[in-house]
């Protein structure tokens, strides 16, 4: 029989989404990935196909009005992927959910009680685990009974050990779950999973990987596991954001409370919503416009979102005893040369060399863009969050009845 895996990556106004041939002979082949944005206003569905073209593109209605929900959105969904489903059957959806806490070190098949679980961990996550989560119940109430897969970003952390996680605070908070998680697990795992075809033996050794997007952190690995990273017990933590803050000295945040008189919301807004690349540029979130712009101070924000990254490298380098080789990948990560080149040149004391036609050279999956001579590999590789997360679905539900595209 023909299945599918689907993925779903869900935001506040936007699901990703992917969709995988899972045939037990042939292994996992994406045959479409796409988007719907502008939920709750005007919303649009995006579909490309496995070389990149265009499926589909076109505005997407209930009746004569705009899509106001999740559910109405995953409805539009399941049916352009029945429409265009070629005899194959839907076995489960995989879902990224930032914050397992605890309780999740796995994947795992979500019931209610999992689902009311990972609801009361929505406010160390609040810019993403409420929409993940009103993903899995939209869709189990379009597909009643569908299973749904919760692969969480925390998981690959767990390998960390004790002193990577604590933080000195009395043991009764410690005890309570307050300690280092870390995020963007599915980017680092995947990318661990891809080190060996190209580091070849130091793919087991000392290697910091760079996840620099909208959201960014550092992860350092040996054996390919997690050593220590960046973000910490929300991903609120360690480098500068579009919209984050990082790394925060506490008695700021009782300043703004005390001796500002901000509540609590508003507080959380700041830190989340209006500080990072945003806030000090004053220009955008996005590093490509800051990038572009010449203002002294969206050019002090890219001085300062370098220097977060050099010191966090240093820190990283240290947890290992020394560095063979920097992964750089996701948005900026993959697409930014200046902000490779930046961080490389700082981090000459590590060893690092920089190849500099090859880290301007276009963009071509998986490539070394350090010397020869350098010390430190330094590389730049795509991530895959959304093949991970199929990976993980189909090997948690091995074995289940499958779902009809269009049943439910």
């Amino acid at each position: 029989m023909n299945t599918s895996l689907l993925v779903i990556n869900s935001g506040s106004s936007s699901v990703k989404f992917a969709v995988y041939d899972a045939a037990l002979d042939a292994g996992l082949t994406r045959i479409a990935n796409g988007m719907i944005e502008g939920i709750g206003a005007q919303p649009r569905l995006r579909v490309w196909g496995p070389d990149g073209a265009a499926l589909e593109d076109r505005r997407i209605r209930v009746s004569a009005n705009p899509v106001h929900g999740p559910e109405e959105a995953f409805e539009q969904l399941f049916d352009w992927l029945g429409q265009h489903a070629n005899g194959r059957t839907l076995g489960a959806v995989g879902h990224r959910v930032v914050h397992g806490g605890e309780a999740f070190t796995r994947p795992v098949r979500v019931t209610p009680a999992i689902l009311a679980q990972l609801e009361g961990l929505s406010a160390l996550a609040p810019l993403h685990q409420p929409h993940n989560l009103s993903a899995i119940r939209a869709i189990d109430v379009v597909l009643p009974g569908l299973p749904q897969v919760a692969c969480f970003d925390t998981e690959f952390h767990t390998t960390q050990p004790w002193v990577a996680q604590a933080f000195a605070l009395p043991r009764h908070i410690t005890q309570a779950g307050v300690k280092r998680y870390g995020f963007h697990g599915l980017s680092y795992e995947y990318i661990a999973s891809a080190l060996p075809p190209h580091l070849g033996a130091a793919a087991n050794g000392r290697v910091v990987v760079a996840h620099l997007g909208n959201g960014a952190s550092m992860c350092a690995l040996r054996e390919r596991k997690s050593v220590a990273t960046t973000m910490g017990f929300t991903a609120l933590d360690g480098l500068m954001m579009g919209s984050r803050c990082g790394s925060l000295d506490p008695g700021v945040v009782l300043h703004l409370m005390s001796g500002l008189g901000m509540t609590v919301q508003a507080v959380e807004k700041l830190l989340y919503e209006q500080s990072g690349l945003l806030g000090v540029s004053r220009v955008s979130g996005d590093m490509r416009t800051v990038q572009a712009s010449d203002t002294p101070d969206a050019q002090q924000a890219v001085e300062l979102y370098v220097y977060r990254i050099a010191q966090e490298l240093g820190s990283l380098a240290a947890s290992l005893g020394g560095l063979d080789a920097l992964v750089f990948t996701a948005g900026i990560g993959e697409n930014s040369a200046m902000i490779r080149q930046r961080v490389c040149q700082d981090a000459g004391w590590l060893g690092v060399v920089l190849d500099e036609d090859a880290n301007e050279a276009p963009a071509s999956g998986a490539r070394c863009i350090s010397q020869p001579g350098s010390r430190v590999a330094v590389w730049v590789m795509p991530t895959n969050e959304e093949l991970m997360i199929a990976r993980h679905t189909q090997a948690v539900l091995q074995g289940q009845v499958m779902h009809n595209w269009r049943e439910g």
